[in-house]
This record gives C-alpha cells, sequence and structure tokens, in this order.
C-alpha cells in the first residue's frame, strides 16, 4: 500500500503551490521541476555541502539547491546560491567568497523565467 506523502509545513506548501502556478504562466519548467523535488518526503530532501556547489559551478553562476546548504567545504569562486536554507557556516563562507544566498521565493520574483539556474542535489 503506497502511502501519500502530504506536507505539514505552510510555509513549503504555498512555495510549492508559488512554483507551480508561476510555472504555468511564465511557461517555465524549472520551477514545477522545483516543486516536484520540494514535494519529496524529508529523507529525500536534498543536502548539499559547498564542496559540492564548489566542484560543480562556475565563477557568477546561479545555483538552486532544493533543499539545504552545508558547509562542509570550502567555495573559492562567486556563487550565487538559492536554497530552501542554510547552514551559517555555509552562508557565512558563500558571502565572504563574493556570492549570495537567496531563497526560492525571492528568486522566483528576480527571475521569473527561471533562465541561467543550474539544479544541484
Amino acid at each position: 500500500m503506497v502511502r501519500k506523502i502530504t506536507k505539514t509545513n505552510p510555509n513549503i506548501i504555498e512555495l510549492i503551490g508559488t512554483l507551480k502556478k508561476k510555472s504555468n504562466s511564465e511557461e517555465a519548467a524549472i520551477w514545477k521541476d522545483v516543486a516536484k523535488r520540494l514535494e519529496r518526503s524529508t529523507r529525500r530532501k536534498s543536502q548539499v555541502n559547498l564542496s559540492t556547489i564548489n566542484r560543480h559551478s562556475s565563477a557568477d553562476e546561479t545555483v538552486l539547491i532544493p533543499g539545504k546548504v552545508l558547509g562542509s567545504g570550502e567555495i573559492n569562486h562567486k556563487v550565487n546560491v538559492v536554497a530552501l536554507g542554510f547552514s551559517q557556516s555555509a552562508q557565512e563562507k558563500i558571502e565572504s567568497a563574493g556570492g549570495e544566498c537567496l531563497d526560492i521565493g525571492t528568486a522566483l520574483e528576480k527571475n521569473p523565467k527561471g533562465s541561467n539556474i543550474r539544479i544541484l542535489e
């Protein structure tokens, strides 16, 4: 028997709904993809270390993490990171490298088409 997973955090539920609406209105499939990733169970939520972001991104790139960014590792170039949450050390390291930490809702407002965004998990 398959149980349907229901989110209990009202902020996440609202964010998923907003992402789906924006995906349809702007015809940007990236936001629907992010919404589907956020709908997953908590066990499958992504947690990405800075070392992974450093390895798979280039300077001045925007990287989206549909989960939490953790502070393990170093980042040696400027990168804008969009995520559901940041550990304190990760946020400090990203900002000291010249990058920016944004939540998914803010990125949605700034870039409704979702262009030039790379999704990492």
